[in-house]
């Protein structure tokens, strides 16, 4: 699993490894604040790129592992594409960059892997209230930072196409309901007490299911672990019953699809932005009470840009 191939890769570092890419449990960042919970669109969260002389042959292919074993094993190519679209087509790992928080012989441990479009976590449930380990972050850009209406080549499409399917099942005042001028800003994933949008418990057995088909869809790219957490995360706030679904006007480019949609619930953000180009932004938890840390734009050391 990603944990202990991550944890081989920690005891084969060196010490002047370590100081670069290893951290306290705890450590705050000036900017970025608690440093193993922070997401972005496009960021590193430290300066070594994976495939750098910084790391040995070894290690980059344990980081790769580790990577590989994130991923349902069907989805693992579509994310490989997502990276080399989303980095002027340069190969896996000379874009992206990790970090390691704890020591896995004494205590919690974090693997976290970032990029464009890219934040990944492992930790067998070391953090113990959240899914994935902490917030998410995915997306991509198959055709331009505008993509066209439909999104194609879009690995993550596929997710919208079905929530459409869903929206296409509502009547009338369903829809009324759901449907709101724009999504909150991507970025404000914490929990809110108030949230917009149809509430769940009022569809009908028929849209129910294809609710759940549509969150099956959603997890279907991660490992069967992080699929189960979202479901004991899910449980412990009351279920989908207590999320509410929103569709927004804004930036729908390719009705009768939706671009952008979310669903929320009292512990339980998945937001997908479609236009441009898929953002998709996750923060799922056992209760309220965890606080997201996310932050729009670009994060990058200067001489690492994947643009450039």
């Amino acid at each position: 699993m990603s944990e202990s191939l991550a944890s081989s890769l920690y005891r084969s570092l060196s010490q002047s490894q370590r100081r670069e890419v290893c951290f306290e449990w705890n450590h705050r960042d000036p900017q970025r604040g608690l440093l193993r919970t922070f997401i972005s669109n496009h960021w590193q969260i430290t300066r070594p790129c994976i495939r750098s002389d910084f790391y040995t042959h070894a290690q980059q292919g344990l980081i790769h592992e580790a990577f590989r074993n994130l991923f349902d094993p069907e989805w693992y190519p579509r994310f490989i594409k997502q990276l080399k679209d989303d980095t002027n087509g340069h190969p896996w790992g000379a874009d992206q960059s990790i970090a390691l928080f704890g020591d896995p012989d004494t205590g919690p441990f974090q693997f976290v892997i970032t990029g464009r479009h890219f934040t990944w976590r492992a930790d067998a449930d070391a953090e113990g209230r959240v899914a994935f380990g902490g917030p998410i972050l995915y997306g991509h850009q198959a055709t331009g930072y505008y993509e066209r209406p439909n999104h194609p080549g879009n690995v993550f499409w596929v997710q919208a196409q079905c929530a459409s399917r869903l929206a296409g099942m509502l009547d009338e005042q369903q829809l009324q309901q759901a449907v709101v001028d724009a999504l909150p800003p991507e970025t404000e994933i914490g929990f809110r007490p108030a949230r917009p949008g149809i509430a769940i418990a009022t569809l009908t057995a028929e849209q129910r299911r294809q609710l759940d088909a549509t969150l099956a869809v959603l997890v279907e790219p991660f490992r069967i672990s992080d699929r189960a957490r979202v479901t004991e995360c899910l449980g412990r706030q009351g279920g989908l019953e207590q999320c509410h679904l929103m569709f927004a006007r804004e930036g729908r480019m390719s009705a009768p699809q939706w671009d952008n949609w979310r669903i929320e619930g009292p512990s339980f953000v998945w937001h997908f932005r479609g236009f441009p180009h898929v953002h998709v932004w996750v923060h799922i938890a056992e209760d309220a009470s965890v606080e997201a840390n996310a932050q729009r734009g670009t994060f990058l050391f200067a001489d690492h840009d994947p643009l450039r």
